[in-house]
C-alpha cells in the first residue's frame, strides 16, 4: 500500500526515553512509566498496559468550573506504555518547569502534565467576584507541562516600566510571579450607547511574560473547554 499519507512524517516515532515528547505540532506523546496527568477526553491513541481514572479538581474545583466554565477536569494515566494527547487539533507546547518557577495558565489550555508537578486553581488576584471572577490553574514544583494554543501564541515581555494589558478572553498564561488587576478602558454608559471596543482587560505588572492566543473565546465555545 502506498500513500502519502504513510510518509516518515505522520509515523508515529518510537519513544526514546519516558515522559513527554512533542510527535508534532497537534500532539504530544508521553512515555508512561507510573503516572502522569491529562485533561479528560485528550486521549486520542494509546499502546501498552494503561489505565485511565478520572480525578478531581481539589476543594471547590468543581464549583469553580461551573461558574466560569474553565475549570480543569483530570484524568490520571498509570502503568507502562505510549499515550498520545491532542485537543481540536490546536497547536502544542511543552514548558520546563523547575523549582522554584510558578506558571499560571487558563485550564482551557492545559493538554497534560507530569505528576511531579503540583496543581491548583487559584482566584486571579484582583479579577473581584464579578461574573464568577477569574481562576486559572497554578504550577509549581518540577516537570514539565503540556499546553495547547489555538494558532501560534503570542509570548509579550512585561516590565515595572511597562505593564501589558490583555483580553480576559485571549490570554493564555503568564508567569505567576506578575502582579494582576482588572483594567477598565471604556466607560460602562459608553457601552450601553453602542460604544465599541473592550471594556475590560488584565493588567499585568512586574518582571515575567505574558501568553496570548490570537483568537477570543465565545462565551458559548468557552463554556465547551
Amino acid at each position: 500500500m502506498k500513500s502519502d499519507l504513510f510518509a516518515t512524517e505522520n509515523m508515529a516515532q518510537p519513544a526514546a526515553a519516558a515522559g513527554m515528547t512533542l510527535e508534532n505540532a497537534k500532539s504530544i506523546k508521553y512515555a508512561v512509566n507510573g503516572e502522569m496527568l491529562a485533561r479528560q477526553g485528550a486521549m486520542i491513541a494509546y499502546r501498552g498496559n494503561l489505565q485511565f481514572e478520572r480525578r478531581g479538581q481539589g476543594i471547590g474545583g468543581m464549583l469553580k468550573r461551573a461558574v466560569t466554565g474553565e475549570g480543569l477536569p483530570l484524568m490520571a494515566v498509570t502503568g507502562q506504555g505510549e499515550a498520545w494527547f491532542a485537543h481540536e487539533a490546536q497547536n502544542c507546547f511543552i514548558v520546563d518547569i523547575e523549582q522554584g518557577d510558578a506558571l499560571t495558565i487558563n485550564g482551557r489550555n492545559v493538554l497534560c502534565f507530569d505528576s511531579t508537578l503540583s496543581y491548583e486553581i487559584k482566584t486571579v488576584k484582583g479579577s473581584g467576584i464579578a461574573g464568577g471572577g477569574l481562576f486559572n490553574s497554578v504550577f509549581t514544583g518540577y516537570g514539565r507541562l503540556g499546553v495547547v494554543c489555538e494558532g501560534n501564541p503570542l509570548v509579550i515581555p512585561v516590565s515595572p516600566q511597562l505593564p501589558v494589558y490583555v483580553d480576559t478572553d485571549a490570554v493564555v498564561g503568564w508567569t505567576a510571579n506578575l502582579q494582576t488587576s482588572l483594567h477598565r478602558s471604556q466607560s460602562i454608559g459608553s457601552m450601553l450607547r453602542g460604544g465599541s471596543g473592550e471594556a475590560v482587560q488584565l493588567m499585568l505588572q512586574g518582571e515575567g511574560y505574558v501568553i496570548v492566543r490570537p483568537s477570543e473565546a465565545t462565551p458559548q465555545k468557552a463554556q465547551q473547554h
